[in-house]
């Protein structure tokens, strides 16, 4: 490998690192989210097993890739389960119901072993997510010509792997601290449930532009426009969220 070809790797993977905590930061919104409601020690538990539920799917996903890529039923089905459980939420919290009555039915309705299963399913729709994304940008790099590994060169796994594992490490912290983020501003729990339902969003555009579909161009989700204007909704969900929960947390001190 030459001088031009590693600084090529070294900058892929620069840019795969960002991209994959990009993608870990959604990952563990919607972890945050689902173990939220459960004791402090069991909380800690569930993000364990969620985190290592995060690693196996995501590298089984990067050795059944060419597979995978092939299947939009996979995505679609991680789609339609990060909106049902936004949906679910906010309808909930349309119908008006009292915090402390919702927060105690969801512990009576999602147990330990429930709760891990749920974060589970959400897993394997980011897993897809990620190593989709991580091909994109792995498969421009020249081929190194050390063999391949699950049908791709293997210089290039090398890259993907990487990639994926600081994603991991971003996705331990990051869920963490979002939980203690939910706990401190209870408000941002629907801010945050609006996330996970606009990255289902992401998930449909992805499922549509799938050349199996067909339903809108291939290239739309790369593109400038809708990478625009889904950072633009993001950061109003944002900004609104935490602005409710500053003017929340004021009337609670008055």
């Amino acid at each position: 490998m030459d001088t031009a070809m590693i600084l090529e790797y070294g900058w892929v993977l620069l840019v795969l690192i960002g991209l994959e905590g990009i993608l870990a930061a959604d990952n563990a919104v919607v972890m945050a989210v689902m173990v939220k409601h459960l004791p402090e020690k069991q909380q800690k538990r569930a993000l364990f097993y969620g985190l290592l539920g995060a690693f196996v799917f995501r590298f089984t996903a990067l050795f059944l890739i060419s597979f995978l890529a092939n299947v939009w039923q996979v995505q679609a089905l991680g789609a339609a389960y990060l909106l049902y459980i936004a949906i679910s939420h906010i309808i909930k919290h349309l119908r008006g119901k009292d915090h402390a009555d919702g927060e105690e039915k969801e512990k009576k309705g999602s147990g330990f072993w429930m709760t891990v299963l749920k974060v589970e399913v959400a897993d394997i729709a980011f897993a897809i997510d990620s190593m989709l994304a991580a091909v994109a940008l792995a498969i421009t790099l020249p081929k190194t010509g050390w063999g391949q590994i699950g049908g791709i060169d293997t210089g290039q796994f090398i890259v993907m792997f990487l990639g994926g594992l600081i994603g991991l490490v971003i996705i331990r912290f990051a869920a963490t601290q979002f939980v203690k983020l939910l706990k401190k501003y209870p408000s941002l729990e629907t801010a945050a449930f609006l996330i996970v339902g606009w990255v289902g969003v992401k998930l449909v555009i992805y499922t549509l532009a799938h050349p199996s579909l067909g339903v809108i161009p291939h290239g739309f989700p790369e593109s400038t426009i809708w990478k625009l204007i889904f950072w633009g909704v993001m950061l109003l969900i944002i900004f609104w969220g935490w602005l409710v929960s500053v003017r929340q947390n004021k009337k609670n001190q008055a």
